[in-house]
């Protein structure tokens, strides 16, 4: 079993690569963590609706950071906040350099609801009303036996993330070890409306600690420990009863006319798993670690695992995992998860102890009172000090090696790019790894200190990453001056915003790319192509070296020249045909002469089980090449011309231009959104009579208006996802009718153009080619005129 779980023989019956188990926020966070990196994700979740319990309110700073990084606090918007925390009940300045300093009050509620969003617009399939009631794990997959709505079910898939909270039935199903002590203390809380007392925070008080705050809504939280109390026994949570007469006994105050819309407990119990990995079975959140919630590290410490882990498992499942990146998810947190644990149970002492602990809280106060101090205790909770071992230096969270921004997070900083002035934060907003070149300060555009000028080093670097294009982004930019990049040359960043590499060539970024971002996919030899113009290009660039694609109706005509060019450009394209085979297998002949990768696949479009006829050979020929289903780019290619008067067109002649030119597309697009990563690509070829008028074509027309429809439509829902998706349009085209050897009607035709000529195939393919590349990330949604100037009148 290579590296765990990336077995080349892995059962074709799985329902999905991965399962989470449970949908509170670190389930949703994993989930489109792993969906962004193109992994199938089914969510299992015991509650039928989303809980309207708000437990944790507060982010930090390095969430804020993380959900920036994912487009995500635009959903939030703008909530109050806090530079002032506290360390076990001690105030404490929580703000560091950062653009998100201090707490910022979220509602769980809301948290949630953002992340359940962003994850089913992703394409996470969210089931709730499903609870867990057994876990086996095979040598190549595992299986989940769930109750649902419906009754039994039973689920296979690569691996089980168990993020189901701290009674997690993943870890008691899967017999993980779990080291933990069980509470001596615990805070009674409740939410209660009508009641008017005066806020405190962290008031000790003679005969404990009580905690009020007055929300905007009139609602107030209250939190009431005494000193020297056990936690009682009871098998659900606490009555209002209890806290009114706890409340009372400590502050004399009487609540008991207000509303409680929700009481809880919590104590100081602690645990932690032994190992965050047991094969095909991993953990996440409250299901790896329990610990007091003091101060909001839970759900932060929980939702920082999931960043961690998402982006790995997408890649490990891929089948293109390097050795031992799954296994850094544990060496990486779980160091992370002690430190948390530890400082949480110093503060509950601090916080929970009674008249024994006030010199204690005096040394701590004068610690805090430092600038030293409390920038460590700041940064400890805050998350912003952590830094992952890269290599060579300590696994312990917070050590590292090398340059010092090796291992750490990287620093939020506005950027001067070719496109305009942008963020690190939207740089990472793809969830893909992120090779940044730094071209100096200021306006200088100097060599950021290093002994090569950036340009120079642009080349190499891109050079380096082309195998991992799929995978890396690669942006030269300009860092203010005085900024902590200034001098770094180039940095190589993880999709969870650590740096992996920082140099000011090439050395060493080979090895950092394989360890943190999976193997390379090969990259085809330099060969040269002849267009039907006779003009020779030499494609060097490889610009979609890894990428796979489909393109529909490719045995001939514009199709066959855009598989021939995609190919020219690296990818591996699937040569779709319906009848003629030995057209299709002439063009994969004519890709692999020439350097590339190609095979055929049949189906007939416009009948009953196209398209998963389509899919069939499509993801057998994929996995069979490169182990993966994974489709980067589909080109609908295919269709079928009218060329019929109005008078003439029947009923089936038009059923049959729909069934072929719109309906087989969208339901392609439908299914090829299960295969489709993010970065993904969609072209859909429509026509110049769309836009220019010929009676004998208005059936036909109709369809292709259809199609651009698709474009504008699916650009939006797809948009979040990271895929675009556009319209071709062209025009008269070469095809290979008869008419194209009449002189006379070749002239006739090419007087439409601006050109005064006809269109190529070749023309057509080069701007599908364009469209599928990195440089058209920017365009969905776009009718692109292929016509020639055809449409200018």
């Amino acid at each position: 079993m290579a590296h765990g779980i990336d077995t080349p023989d892995a059962p074709s019956g799985t329902d999905t690569q991965v399962i989470v188990v449970g949908a509170g926020p670190v389930g949703l966070m994993l989930a489109g963590e792993l969906r962004l990196g193109g992994a199938d994700v089914i969510v299992l979740e015991r509650l039928t609706s989303p809980t309207t319990e708000s437990r944790a309110s507060t982010l930090h700073a390095r969430t804020m950071e993380i959900l920036d990084s994912r487009g995500l606090l635009e959903m939030i918007g703008t909530p109050p906040n806090e530079p002032r925390g506290h360390f076990g009940g001690i105030p404490l300045d929580l703000t560091l350099p950062g653009p998100y300093p201090g707490q910022w009050k979220v509602p769980q509620t809301r948290t949630e609801e953002v992340l359940q969003e962003w994850a089913l617009s992703l394409g996470a399939d969210v089931r709730r009303g499903h609870e867990v009631r057994g876990l086996s794990v095979h040598p190549d997959h595992v299986e989940i036996e769930a109750t649902g709505p419906g009754g039994p079910v039973r689920l296979r898939a690569l691996c089980v993330v168990g993020c189901d909270g701290e009674n997690s039935a993943v870890r008691r199903l899967g017999g993980a070890d779990f080291p933990s002590e069980d509470a001596a203390r615990e805070l009674i809380r409740a939410d209660v409306a009508g009641i008017d007392i005066p806020d405190r925070r962290f008031e000790r008080l003679e005969n404990g600690l009580a905690i009020a705050a007055r929300r905007s809504d009139g609602v107030t939280r209250v939190m009431v420990h005494e000193f020297g109390r056990a936690p009682r026994p009871r098998t659900g949570e606490p009555d209002f009863g209890e806290i009114v007469a706890a409340w009372r006994r400590v502050t004399g105050e009487d609540i008991s006319g207000g509303t409680p819309l929700w009481v809880n407990a919590f104590g100081d119990a602690h645990g932690q798993l032994t190992s965050y990995r047991h094969g095909r079975v991993l953990f996440a959140g409250d299901a790896a670690h329990q610990q007091m919630p003091i101060g909001g590290q839970a759900l932060n410490l929980g939702l920082q695992d999931a960043v961690n882990l998402g982006w790995k498992l997408a890649v490990q499942v891929s089948r293109r995992g390097s050795e031992g990146l799954l296994d850094s998810y544990h060496n990486e947190r779980h160091p992370v998860g002690a430190r948390v644990l530890s400082n949480i149970r110093a503060q509950a002492t601090l916080l929970l102890g009674g008249p024994e602990v006030e010199p204690i809280r005096a040394v701590f106060a004068e610690i805090a009172a430092t600038d030293a101090g409390r920038a460590h205790l700041a940064g400890m909770i805050s998350g912003l000090d952590v830094r992952y071992e890269m290599d060579g230096g300590p696994a312990d969270g917070v050590g590292g090696a090398g340059h010092p921004l090796l291992g750490r997070r990287l620093p939020p900083t506005s950027l001067r790019t070719d496109e305009g002035e942008t963020g690190t934060a939207v740089l990472l907003r793809r969830g893909r790894g992120l090779l940044l070149n730094i071209s100096g300060s200021g306006s200088g555009g100097g060599s950021g200190g290093g002994s090569e000028p950036a340009s120079e080093r642009l080349d190499g670097l891109r050079r380096a990453a082309r195998p991992w294009a799929d995978r890396v982004t690669t942006v030269t930019a300009t860092v203010p001056a005085g900024s902590p990049l200034a001098d770094a040359g180039a940095v190589l960043v993880r999709p969870d915003g650590h740096i992996a590499w920082t140099g000011h060539g090439t050395d060493g970024l080979t090895t950092a790319l394989e360890r943190w971002l999976g193997l390379a996919r090969p990259r085809p030899a330099s060969r040269r192509t002849e267009h039907k113009n006779t003009t020779k290009r030499r494609y060097d660039m490889g610009k979609l070296t890894g990428k796979t694609a489909l393109v529909t109706g490719s045995s001939r005509g514009m199709g066959r020249a855009t598989a021939i060019r995609l190919a020219q450009e690296g990818a591996l394209v699937a040569v779709h045909y319906a009848t003629n085979k030995e057209a299709a297998d002439e063009v994969v002949a004519t890709i692999e002469k020439d350097g590339g990768s190609g095979f055929a696949v049949r189906a007939e479009l416009g009948v009953p089980g196209d398209v998963h006829e389509l899919f069939l050979g499509l993801e057998r020929g994929l996995k069979e090449r490169t182990g993966s289903t994974e489709l980067n780019i589909l080109v609908n290619n295919a269709g079928v011309m009218g060329g019929v008067a109005v008078a003439e067109t029947t009923p089936e002649a038009f059923d049959r231009l729909v069934a072929v030119n719109a309906r087989a597309p969208f339901f392609i697009i439908q299914r090829a959104l299960k295969n489709i990563p993010s970065g993904g690509r969609i072209i859909n070829i429509s026509s110049g009579l769309t836009r220019f008028a010929n009676p004998d074509e208005i059936a036909y027309a109709m369809t292709k208006g259809a199609v651009e429809q698709l474009a504008l439509h699916f650009a939006k829902l797809l948009g979040p996802r990271n895929i675009t998706i556009n319209s071709v349009a062209p025009g008269i085209t070469r095809n290979g009718s008869p008419v194209f050897d009449i002189p006379e009607a070749v002239e006739q035709m090419a007087g439409l153009s601006a050109f005064n000529r006809v269109g190529e195939p070749e023309d057509v393919a080069d701007v599908v080619a364009f469209l599928a590349g990195d440089e058209a990330r920017w365009i969905t949604g776009s009718f692109v005129d292929a016509t020639g100037g055809t449409l200018l009148g």
